[in-house]
């Protein structure tokens, strides 16, 4: 198969304030992963109040890149505790992805999530997450120095352990790699009908497929769009994320 067409790829979006205006954003960094990485076209998806038909949208598309961000799903959607005062959520977001997910699933739509996008994942398929890591006690540092420049926060922090016969050993020859950790929560309780792909070296889930999905369904806590072209197993990830994409867009256009 040629890879010469440039597959669409649906990039979530962040929603904010800028002055008195609601803006819908995706970082550069996961854009320009989708361009060099996948060698694809990026198409950014606006988290609306009232989102838009995820099904008509993905039925366009040949992927779909959930991305990280810096608001935190809201609790009650995995009925936890409320998060309490300066808590930074993004509701408008959480009920577009938390529709696109499970729609992607069932269309067949190849998936990958990062950071956020992982723990939506979980969520969407009834999981629950651990608010902050570093009050629970059993886990190491996962959160970066924000004072740090950024290839430090961005750099390699721990190693993760590949689950044998899982997606990720099947594109990747070595049971083991070095992944960055810029994020606060995490998994507690894994969702219904996902498998564990890699972990941490203190256990915790930081890979995770879709049971008999359709389609390449991968989503992962580290963060392998920075600099993607500059690391070996950030462009074996997207590689394969990309063939499935042009396989889509094969079977759209036959």
């Amino acid at each position: 198969m040629g890879t010469h067409f440039r597959p669409l790829i649906g990039v979530t979006a962040d929603t904010t304030i800028d002055g008195l205006h609601r803006v819908h954003q995706a970082g550069e960094k996961y854009l320009s992963s989708v361009v060099h990485g996948a060698n694809a076209i990026p198409v950014i998806i606006p988290s609306l109040p009232a989102p838009l038909d995820s099904q008509h949208i993905l039925s366009q598309l040949d992927g779909l890149l959930v991305t990280g961000g810096y608001s935190n799903i809201e609790p009650w959607r995995y009925s936890g505790a409320p998060a309490g005062p300066g808590a930074h959520e993004d509701p408008q977001r959480d009920n577009t992805t938390l529709q696109l997910i499970p729609d992607a699933i069932e269309l067949g739509i190849p998936l990958l999530g990062i950071c956020r996008g992982f723990q939506e994942m979980n969520v969407a398929f009834g999981g629950t997450l651990h608010q902050k890591l570093h009050d629970v006690g059993q886990y190491i540092e996962h959160r970066e120095d924000k004072t740090a420049p950024l290839d430090t926060q961005y750099g390699p922090a721990h190693s993760i352990t590949i689950e044998a016969g899982g997606l990720l050993s099947s594109i990747t020859s070595s049971s083991t790699q070095m992944v960055n950790s810029v994020h606060m929560q995490g998994i507690n309780r894994l969702g219904d009908g996902l498998n564990i792909e890699a972990r941490a070296p203190d256990g915790l889930i930081e890979a995770i497929s879709v049971q008999d999905s359709k389609s390449f369904a991968l989503a992962v806590q580290w963060h392998p769009e920075y600099k993607v072209a500059e690391n070996d197993f950030s462009m074996t990830i997207y590689q394969a994320f990309a063939e499935a994409c042009r396989s889509r867009h094969y079977a759209r256009k036959s």
